[in-house]
C-alpha cells in the first residue's frame, strides 16, 4: 500500500491503539494535519493554547492511562517550546512520543525560517531521537518509537521529520514490529530472590522505599501483598503516592526533605532498606554519606544505570518490579515466608508516628493542610490530583489521600512549575471522562496550583473551556513564590529578592474572561461549598484559597543534614 509519509504517521498511531493526541499546527506539519484530517474520527486531535501545554497534557494523559502520550508540533518554536514538557516526562519516566515536523531537506542548515537543530537540542532529555528524511523509514520508525517508549524504563521518544518527507510517498506494511530495545527483563534469578528473602528474615528492623517506578510498572497490587505477607513497613518518594492506600497500617509516608518525622526516623533506624523503582534522589537521600548508615541495601530497578549511581547498593536486582514481586510472592507460597519479627519494630515506629508533626487548626483563615484535606473529603478516594510546582505541591503530597495508582501526578524531577494544568487536561481526558453529564463515568480532576506556578500556565484555561473540560483548580494564593521565599527565609537572612509577587490579578474576573468560573475563597468553609459546586459543574472552575504569606511547608530537612537537624518552625 502506497501512502504519504504523513498518511503512514497517522497509520502508524492507529495502529498502535492511539485514539487521543495533543498538539498545536504550523506551517512545518501541514501534511501531517492534513492527514490527520482524513481520520479524524479515528484519532482526537486537542489544540492547545501553546506547544509547552500540549507536551504536558500528553504526559499527564499518560500518567493517568498508563498508556503512551502523544503530541504534535511544528518547526522550530514549535518543536522548542516542547523541550520542557519532553524534559518532565524524562525525568520521571514517562512514555511521549513527540512528533515534530521541519524544514524541507534542501533547507536544512541553512537558516531557513523556523528551522532549528530539534534533534540535537532533544537528545539529552529523550530515551531516542530520530530525524527522518526519507518517507521510507516513516512506518518502522513509528514502530520502534513505541516499542522503545514502553520498553523498559519508559520516557519520551522524539521523531523529527522534513515536510518533504512527509508529502513523500511510501511502502506502507502492516503487521511489522518494532524491534525496540531489549525485551523488559521478566526472569529474576533464584541468586536474586533468595538473596532478598535471605536479608529480610536475617532482619528485625525492615523498611521497603518505593517510588514511581511500582507504579510505571503496575505493581500496587503485588506490592500490598508482599508488604502484609511479610507485615513489613513501607515508605514512599513523591512519586510513589498512590501505590497503598493512605490508612495501610504499614505505609509508613513520604520520606525525605518534606517526608514525615517518623518516617525519616524510621529509615535512619532500619537495618534493611529494599527499595523498588526508587532513584534516591537529592530530595530523598539528603545526607548521602550518612543515609540509613546502619542498613543493608537491597536496590529493585528496571534500569541498571540507577544502581551505585546515587547511593551504594549490597545487592542489586535488576527487573521489572511487577515481575520481580510476582517471583517473589511465588516463592514465598511455594516455600514459605522469611517470617521476620517486625512487631517489635511497627510498634516503635507507631510511637515515633505519634509525635510526628502536625499543623495547628483554625476555622478563621485558611491553611494548607484543611484545604487539601477537604479535597480529600469532599472529592473522594477516586480523584485524580495534579500539581505545579512549590509548597503547593508539597501539601498535597503530605496530606493528600491518595490510595490509587495514576491518581497523583507531579514533576517529581524536573519539578517544572507550569505543569498542572496541561497534565490536568490530559489527565481529564484519558481517565476523567469528558462528557457534559455531571454524573456517570466521570472521575474528579483537580489541579493544585500556587498563584507563581498558575501564572505559568493559566493560558491552558482557554483550551479547557473549549473542550468543556471539568478541571478544578485549587489555586493557593499567598502573593509569593512560596518555596524560594521559604528558604530566603530559612537560609538567607529573610532577604526576599524577587519573591513577593502581589500581583493584581483578579482570578474570579479572569476565569470568567476565559469563560470558566471563579471562585473567592478565604474561609475553609468557604472552600468546602466551593468545592462541593465546582465539582458539580460541566467545565473548569478555579477557585482562589488566600492563604498567609508565611505559611511554610514543615518538616523541613535541609539537603545534607539528617532526621536530627529537623526544621520545624
Amino acid at each position: 500500500m502506497r501512502l504519504s509519509g504523513a498518511q503512514a504517521i497517522v497509520r502508524g498511531l492507529i495502529e498502535q491503539g492511539v485514539d487521543t493526541v495533543f498538539g498545536y499546527p504550523g506551517g512545518a506539519v501541514l501534511p501531517l494535519y492534513d492527514a490527520l484530517y482524513e481520520h479524524r474520527d479515528t484519532i482526537a486531535h486537542y489544540l492547545t493554547a501553546h506547544e509547552q501545554g500540549a507536551a504536558h497534557a500528553a504526559d499527564g494523559y499518560a500518567r493517568a492511562t498508563g498508556k503512551a502520550g502523544v503530541v504534535f508540533a511544528t518547526s522550530g518554536p514549535g518543536s522548542t517550546n516542547l523541550v520542557t514538557g519532553i524534559a518532565a516526562a524524562f525525568m520521571d519516566s514517562v512514555p511521549v512520543i513527540a512528533v515534530t515536523g521541519n524544514v524541507g531537506s534542501t533547507f536544512i542548515g541553512k537558516d531557513s525560517f523556523q528551522e532549528v537543530y530539534t534533534t540535537g537540542i532533544t537528545l539529552p532529555i529523550t530515551k531516542h531521537n530520530f530525524f527522518v528524511q526519507d518517507a521510507e523509514e516513516l512506518p518502522a520508525v513509528l514502530r520502534e518509537a513505541f516499542a522503545i517508549a514502553m520498553g523498559g524504563r519508559k520516557g519520551p521518544v522524539l521523531i523529527d521529520v522534513t515536510k518533504d518527507a512527509q508529502a513523500a510517498f511510501c511502502e506502507w506494511k502492516t503487521g511489522e514490529a518494532g524491534a525496540g530495545e531489549a525485551a523488559t527483563q521478566t526472569d529474576v534469578s533464584a541468586d536474586d530472590l533468595d538473596a532478598v528473602l535471605t536479608a529480610l528474615a536475617a532482619s528485625t528492623r525492615p523498611l521497603v522505599l518505593f517510588g514511581g517506578g511500582v507504579i510505571s510498572a503496575d505493581a500496587s497490587e503485588e506490592l500490598r501483598e508482599f508488604l502484609h505477607m511479610l507485615q513489613v513497613p513501607a515508605a514512599h518518594s513523591i512519586m510513589g503516592i498512590g501505590a497503598l492506600e493512605p490508612d495501610d497500617a504499614l505505609d509508613v509516608g513520604l520520606v525525605g526533605m518534606h517526608g514525615r518525622l517518623s518516617g525519616n526516623r524510621a529509615l535512619a533506624e532500619a537495618d534493611l532498606v529494599v527499595a523498588m523503582g526508587f532513584r534516591f534522589s537529592d530530595r530523598v537521600a539528603l545526607d548521602r554519606e550518612h543515609w540509613a548508615s546502619q542498613a543493608h541495601i537491597v536496590h529493585i530497578d528496571i534500569d541498571p544505570s540507577e544502581i551505585d549511581k546515587n547511593i551504594g547498593a549490597d545487592r542489586a536486582v535488576i527487573g521489572d518490579i511487577r515481575a520481580v514481586l510476582q517471583a517473589l510472592l511465588g516463592r514465598m507460597r511455594l516455600y514459605g515466608t522469611p517470617c521476620p519479627d517486625t512487631a517489635p519494630w511497627r510498634t516503635l515506629i507507631a510511637s515515633w508516628r505519634a509525635k510526628d508533626y502536625r499543623p495547628a487548626e483554625d476555622g478563621t483563615a485558611l491553611r494548607p493542610h484543611q484545604i487539601i484535606g477537604a479535597i480529600a473529603e469532599v472529592a473522594g478516594p477516586d480523584a485524580i490530583l495534579t500539581t505545579d510546582v512549590g509548597q503547593h505541591q508539597i501539601w498535597a503530597a503530605q496530606y493528600s489521600r491518595q490510595g490509587r495508582p495514576r491518581s497523583f501526578l507531579t514533576s517529581g524531577g524536573l519539578g517544572a512549575m507550569g505543569f498542572g494544568y496541561g497534565a490536568a487536561i490530559g489527565a481529564q481526558i484519558g481517565a476523567g471522562g469528558i462528557g457534559a453529564d455531571k454524573g456517570a463515568g466521570r472521575r474528579p480532576v483537580i489541579h493544585i496550583t500556587g498563584d507563581g506556578s498558575f501564572h505559568m500556565n493559566l493560558n491552558e484555561a482557554c483550551t479547557a473551556v473549549s473542550y468543556r473540560l471539568p478541571i478544578v483548580s485549587v489555586i493557593f494564593n499567598n502573593r509569593a513564590l512560596g518555596m524560594v521565599r521559604q528558604w530566603q527565609r530559612s537560609f538567607y537572612d529573610a532577604h526576599y529578592c524577587a519573591t513577593t509577587l502581589d500581583r493584581a490579578t483578579d482570578y474570579v474576573k479572569v476565569a470568567e474572561g476565559f469563560g470558566a468560573e471563579g471562585i473567592r475563597t478565604t474561609t475553609i468553609a468557604e472552600f468546602k461549598a466551593a468545592l462541593v459546586h465546582a465539582l458539580a459543574a460541566c467545565g473548569p472552575v478555579w477557585i482562589e484559597c488566600v492563604i498567609d504569606r508565611d505559611e511554610q511547608v514543615l518538616p523541613m530537612i535541609p539537603v545534607g543534614n539528617g532526621v536530627d537537624d529537623v526544621v520545624l518552625n
